[in-house]
């Protein structure tokens, strides 16, 4: 399945259960699945298996045939441009003042490619939390300290760095000002 297709699916299942007016817990209870799960499938984190899939379509009251209908793969082209205005705004759980805007998700042979811009506003928190991806941070703007189970490091404007998300890990924004970084998810395909 394509990763367009599979990107498409996430954003119908969010849209739906917008439109429907129900929560992530909600929508977690009625497909007796995680709220974790459901927010790592609408923001295209985590692919879920066909039954889980159906589970959530048939907890969102859709017929599966209108789910899958509005959902077609797009084109390739040769250039991608996206708009600021055109960002996907999401939100991880637990998480207070992260303003994430996904800029492009891409499947490139066994791995995929998600771009995204955190704005992290002063005193943003959240628990530390694990990813299935290998992940690079650019400060675009401001002081982040990233607090690893075991250590603690601290990235200025300019500084980059990769690590295994799988590390317990979360920012805190020391500055007094909204800290921008770039940041680039590797997702190693599942079998």
């Amino acid at each position: 399945m394509k990763e367009d297709i599979l990107l498409s699916i996430s954003q119908r299942i969010k849209e739906l259960r917008k439109e429907r007016g129900i929560t992530v817990q909600e929508l977690a209870n009625n497909a007796q699945v995680t709220k974790g799960l459901i927010s790592q499938i609408e923001n295209s984190r985590t692919i879920p298996s066909l039954m889980v899939l159906i589970d959530i379509i048939k907890a969102l009251d859709v017929d599966m045939n209108a789910f899958f209908k509005s959902i077609s793969p797009q084109r390739d082209a040769p250039v991608l441009i996206k708009r600021r205005n055109e960002y996907e705004h999401f939100e991880k759980e637990q998480a207070i003042g992260f303003d994430y805007h996904r800029i492009f998700s891409k499947h490139i042979k066994n791995t995929t490619v998600d771009i995204v811009l955190l704005e992290l506003q002063p005193g943003a928190n959240r628990p530390m939390v694990q990813t299935e991806a290998f992940e690079y941070k650019y400060v675009i703007a401001g002081k982040v300290e990233y607090q690893f189970e075991k250590e603690n490091i601290i990235v200025e404007t300019g500084d980059s760095m990769l690590f295994d998300g799988r590390l317990m890990h979360t920012p805190l924004n020391l500055g007094k000002t909204t800290a921008t970084m770039l940041v680039v998810y590797f997702f190693e395909k599942q079998d």
